[in-house]
This record gives structure tokens, C-alpha cells and sequence, in this order.
């Protein structure tokens, strides 16, 4: 990753460990789809009315070489839970991403077989 990921909490502590995870979380996009070049992530605790119960909210941002990729809000009463459900839709829009790349991806030129340089 050309930057270094930028993690926020807005309207909560900071939280060491809960950063832990989402960098632990980063690193596994990284090594899945090396072309990423900076990550955002917001974890959020916005303010509700008193029915509506405490929801935690994650929002994260990819952006590759063309492409950014974006998980708008994943809300649960669970930060962790929150946070593992933002990563996973991140991954599965990143497999989506990549297969169109492959699907897209010029063929090679006469002569040149894959595999070899």
C-alpha cells in the first residue's frame, strides 16, 4: 500500500485493539489484492434516539490504481462484529473487481505465452 492506512473513530475513544483488528483486517485485503493503494476506515458511534438502541457503524474506502471501492455503512450493536462485516463485503466486492479486471485484461501479444518473461 502506497499510504499508510487511515483509521478514525468519531464518537468514540480511540481504542488500541479495535485498531489492532482493522489493521490486522487491512493486511488481509493486502495480501488478497496487492494493487491497493490507500485504505479509509471510520468506525462510528452516531448518535440515536432513545429506541433505536447503541449501533455501531463502520464505512470503508478502497482505492486501486483507477477504482476506488466503497462499504457505505455496516451498523451493529457489536464494533467487532461491525468491523469483521465491513471487511468481509470489502472482499467480496475486491474478488468481483479483480475477476472483471481479468475479464477485461488484453490478451497476450503474439508470440508470448503466460508464464514466461
Amino acid at each position: 500500500m502506497k499510504q499508510a492506512p487511515d483509521i478514525r473513530f468519531v464518537g468514540i475513544e480511540p481504542s488500541e485493539a479495535l485498531e489492532a483488528a482493522a489493521r490486522e483486517k487491512i493486511a488481509k485485503l493486502e495480501q488478497f489484492c496487492p494493487q491497493i493503494m490507500a485504505c479509509h476506515v471510520v468506525i462510528d458511534l452516531p448518535h440515536r434516539h432513545r429506541g433505536q438502541g447503541r449501533q455501531f457503524a463502520v464505512r470503508l474506502d478502497l482505492t486501486l490504481p483507477g477504482r476506488e471501492l466503497a462499504v457505505t455503512r455496516v451498523e451493529h450493536a457489536d464494533v467487532y462484529v461491525a468491523l469483521r462485516d465491513a471487511f468481509d463485503d470489502m472482499r467480496r466486492q475486491l474478488e468481483d473487481t479483480m475477476r472483471r479486471m481479468q475479464e477485461f485484461a488484453p490478451p497476450p501479444a503474439a508470440g508470448e505465452t503466460e508464464g514466461t518473461p
